[in-house]
């Protein structure tokens, strides 16, 4: 994978703070969102980016040993405990001076410097070559609530090979999930990496998500909220009959059990769907229907 520049990513320099890290990663999320951009390909590819970037940059360990390394930083422990090794064989690095403090070193040295000290016949250790685990990938998949209802495979394509996955029924937005082995090769024959996959769950144009339960709002007719009766309301999996009962005030909330999303990874659980009565104001009435508004209102008072 070429070397990507998390901070130019992000549009930031290396002195951002946290915040501006989180509220950089807000905005461009949006910005390139791929509900947002469904045939733009560069937008799905700056929003993988963007994933990949948050998660190194925004983690305080991640960034530290990603602003000393560079392309390099998942193998900077082992880096480091193949200098302490050497160190201690050869009483220090001598020219090398304190490897801790070698800020000078572009991606590109790193990787030659490496090589130099600890692989080839010339290298610690008799000549053999270190071993070093293969970088990890990182890719986003979107995703609606209708998906989610239910566990199911996909086909995802990850430098060129298709990988099949299980994405389990009620996955959380931002969610990440990883593929053991699936990331790049190991260097000198250490193992591969791993891929870790975020979730980006989409909006809803009617149910609002709040962990496992769904909120909608129902229209009611004023003579059904008066009189009570019976209305059809919409899930994600279907259309139900919900009972009205008579005097029901806009407003009122009614929980039909068991219909929000599946709990994740546990089987016959389900979060709960709340419905909202929005009660409407009947409109263009007839002459006849104004005098009997007129009659209620005054054996009302």
């Amino acid at each position: 994978m070429a070397f990507i520049d998390y901070y130019k990513v992000l549009e930031l320099d290396k002195n951002a703070s946290e915040k501006d890290i989180k509220n950089a990663y807000r905005k461009l999320a949006r910005k390139y969102h791929p509900d947002l951009n469904p045939n733009d390909e560069e937008a799905h590819k700056k929003f993988q980016q963007l994933n990949e970037a948050n998660e190194v940059l925004s983690d305080p360990g991640k960034r530290k040993k990603y602003d000393k390394y560079g392309e390099n930083w998942q193998h900077g422990e082992a880096y480091e405990q193949q200098a302490r090794q050497q160190a201690g064989t050869h009483g220090g690095f001598g020219s090398y001076g304190d490897f801790s403090g070698a800020e000078g070193f572009g991606s590109d040295d790193f990787s030659d410097f490496f090589q130099s000290m600890f692989g080839g016949a010339g290298g610690a250790r008799g000549g053999r070559q270190a071993k070093y685990r293969g970088q990890d990938y990182n890719a986003s998949l979107s995703l609606n609530l209708r998906d989610i209802l239910e566990t199911h495979k996909q086909t995802l394509t990850v430098n060129g090979k298709n990988i099949r996955i299980t994405i389990p029924a009620g996955i959380e937005n931002g969610q990440t999930i990883k593929i053991a082995g699936h990331g790049a090769p190991g260097v000198n024959g250490g193992p591969a990496g791993d891929l870790y996959i975020q979730f980006t769950i989409a909006p809803d144009a009617n149910f609002k998500r709040d962990g496992n339960n769904l909120y909608t709002t129902l229209k009611l007719d004023l003579y059904t909220a008066v009189l009570g009766g019976e209305v059809t309301a919409d899930t994600l999996n279907g259309k139900v009959k919900v009972k009205v009962k008579p005097e029901t005030q806009n407003g009122t909330k009614v929980k039909l059990k068991g219909k929000g999303i599946p709990v994740y990874k546990k089987e016959n659980e389900f979060g709960d769907l709340y419905l909202t009565y929005d009660i409407q104001t009947p409109t263009n009435l007839t002459e006849k229907q104004k005098q009997l508004f007129e009659e209620l209102a005054k054996s009302s008072t």
